[in-house]
């Protein structure tokens, strides 16, 4: 029997898993806004689904696993709040992921945080992940929560912005950030959906939580370009957004990911998928 993912907002990280499913003849059904990014969707074997608008419940009774990537607000989770019933009547599902950020963490002073430290977000955007995964844990399903950290990966990164001439290094003492190349997303919600485990939380990243600077500074040596200057986080200008990436600093364990779901990392640290995306291009 054919398996088929439906997968609600069918950004990023879930078109890297669709390129691992499908060849593995798997269905899977994405939701997007608009009819232009219908036909990438299409081209991509994926069978798109314009949502808010279409009337979902032909696919959710057809999905055998469900995968949320969508933004939060104020409310929580927008597919709840629209699909709650809808929702409830379909399943069960074999697996249901949900994709939220290591945001939810908070700011730990470059300590360490893992999947049982208490949630204390410092971001709008951290607060609304709580909320959105405390809804859907209080849904009877086959749920797993991700926290993804900074996602990187071909045509995400630093290059562009150092081609292009707008890439700052700035400096806050002590600043440390944990990211992840998005194939290793990929393979570690393909690995979860090989062996669910209902309940379960993974932080997704790498094992090298590093200074933004010092991402951004390996990056233009691989270009060959000019390092950018240095800029003091207490006096340069920046927008409110970037400074709000600031106002968290920690790392990331992910221990979980390789004990329990046997995940052994393509890209282990930043200067492997840096390299591999310059090979890459």
């Amino acid at each position: 029997m054919t398996k088929t993912l439906l997968s609600f907002g069918h950004g990023y990280s879930a078109r890297a898993l669709a390129k691992l499913l499908i060849p593995m003849g798997w269905r899977v059904i994405g939701t997007t806004r608009s009819e232009a990014k219908c036909k990438e969707l299409r081209a991509q074997g994926v069978e798109p689904l314009i949502w808010p608008g279409a009337d979902m419940r032909p696919a959710l009774v057809e999905a055998s696993h469900l995968l949320i990537s969508t933004a939060p607000d104020e409310a929580g989770d927008p597919v709840l709040k629209e699909l709650q019933s809808e929702i409830a009547d379909a399943a069960p599902f074999d697996w249901v992921g949900y994709l939220s950020t290591t945001g939810v963490y908070g700011d730990h002073q470059g300590g360490w945080v893992d999947e049982a430290t208490p949630l204390d977000p410092a971001t709008k955007r951290g607060t609304f992940r709580v909320t959105a995964e405390a809804q859907w844990q209080k849904q009877s399903l086959t749920l797993h929560i991700f926290r993804l950290a900074g996602i990187y990966g071909p045509g995400r990164g630093p290059f562009a912005k150092l081609q292009n001439g707008t890439a700052r290094r700035i400096i806050k003492p002590g600043q440390v950030f944990s990211r992840t190349h998005v194939d290793d997303i990929a393979q570690t919600l393909a690995a979860s959906i090989a062996n669910p485990n209902p309940g379960a939380i993974y932080n997704i990243c790498d094992d090298d939580p590093a200074p933004p600077q010092d991402v951004i500074a390996y990056a233009a040596k691989l270009l060959g370009l000019p390092v950018p200057p240095a800029e003091d986080f207490a006096t340069t200008s920046m927008t409110p957004m970037a400074r709000s990436f600031y106002s968290e600093s920690k790392k990331v364990r992910n221990d979980r990911i390789k004990d329990e779901l046997g995940v052994k990392l393509i890209y282990p640290d930043y200067r492997a998928g840096l390299s591999a995306l310059l090979d890459q291009s």
